[in-house]
């Protein structure tokens, strides 16, 4: 069975190759991160706000050549985890016919957001994701290491933000992503450290 979800977060720091999305259970509770790459992270986030290119980039020219070629993208399934991988299907309509294409779920993501391409996750993934089997001290292992990463990229947004010079010289949007960043790292953080310091 497939469980219908929504697109509910992007997270996009400016440190570390890898950026967050999040999909949260459109008729439920549950939700949970995919960790997906920069390039894909920036494409998801400039469709959502229609942020428009001089030339079509890739994922633009992708949804491009499948207008042109008389498909839509219908919905997307992400259907299995492998080795901590996720594992999509990018379901395309053309005409009475339906075209399965293996894809990335940033990718699949990345094509459908702009035309609000209906996502959907496999029951068992689900399961996988929610009930990993990690033990406790791994999960607290993993916990001390997203608040060590967490101190550190703080630690340096904010020393960027406090030198007058670049404050002075940048943009006000860029200014103001830094800022919103800064703000959603530091809740991200104090959240874990309460967690932390319940479990000793």
């Amino acid at each position: 069975m497939d469980v219908p979800m929504e697109l509910s977060r992007i997270l996009i720091t400016e440190f570390g190759d890898q950026q967050v999305i999040f999909l949260r259970e459109k008729a439920g509770q549950r939700s949970f991160p995919i960790l997906i790459g920069t390039g894909e992270a920036l494409a998801i986030d400039r469709r959502l706000k229609g942020v428009e290119t001089p030339r079509p980039m890739t994922h633009e020219l992708l949804a491009n050549v499948i207008e042109a070629l008389g498909g839509t993208i219908d919905h997307i399934v992400i259907n299995d985890i492998r080795n901590h991988t996720f594992i999509a299907t990018l379901h395309i309509r053309r005409g009475t016919e339906t075209i399965a294409v293996d894809s990335r779920p940033s990718d699949a993501i990345a094509l459908g957001v702009a035309f609000e391409t209906p996502i959907y996750v496999a029951e068992h993934v689900l399961d996988n994701v929610l009930n990993d089997g990690s033990s406790a001290e791994e999960r607290i292992e993993l916990l001390r290491r997203r608040l060590d990463m967490l101190r550190q990229r703080i630690g340096e947004l904010a020393h960027r933000l406090d030198d007058e010079d670049f404050v002075q010289q940048a943009p006000k949007t860029v200014l103001d992503e830094y800022r919103r960043q800064l703000a959603e790292m530091k809740v991200e953080y104090d959240a874990i450290d309460r967690v932390l310091k319940k479990l000793g």
